[in-house]
């Protein structure tokens, strides 16, 4: 078995606040070595979101990889995508293929009708939370933009905030 490592951060602040790029692949290592992988390849996409998985290279060359017989490992399907669409068609490609879909925050196994209904309910729930976020930043930004609060942008040069 191969196993092919995929990580994403889509901000700066998910570097600092969040899981960063190292702990999320010390992690697909830990479980790969755990799981007896023959081998681990790993792809990564920094500072891109996950809303659409069609735009992200490092997803693409992960897909790629797969073979029968491999583990797609991410550290949470949060890192994989926000779009029920995209990852229910992740995993349908993964399915085709022969290989295995294992997200380890959520221990996902996706080899049990248990195992696949948790994961389109999280896969819901993962693009839930993106819309969420959406909303209270526009909602945010409203707001400011009402007070004549600076939005966005560079301050012109010669200007002070």
């Amino acid at each position: 078995m191969k196993a092919i490592g995929y990580l994403r951060v889509s901000t700066a602040g998910q570097v600092e606040d969040g899981i960063s790029i190292e702990a999320q692949e010390a992690k697909v290592r830990a479980w790969a070595e755990l799981n007896g992988a023959e081998e681990i390849l790993v792809f990564r996409d920094e500072g891109i979101s996950g809303k659409r998985s069609d735009n992200r290279p490092g997803l693409q060359e992960a897909l790629d990889s797969v073979q029968t017989g491999d583990a797609l490992v991410c550290y949470s399907l949060s890192r994989l995508s926000r779009s029920t669409k995209d990852t229910i068609h992740l995993a349908d490609k993964l399915d085709k293929i022969g290989a295995d879909l294992v997200s380890l925050s959520e221990k996902i196994d996706t080899t049990t009708a248990a195992g696949k209904m948790v994961f389109r309910m999280l896969a819901v729930l993962s693009e839930f939370e993106r819309d969420q976020v959406s909303e209270r930043t526009k909602t945010a930004l409203q707001y400011k933009k009402t007070k004549g609060e600076k939005t966005g942008g560079d301050v012109p040069f010669g200007y002070r905030l």
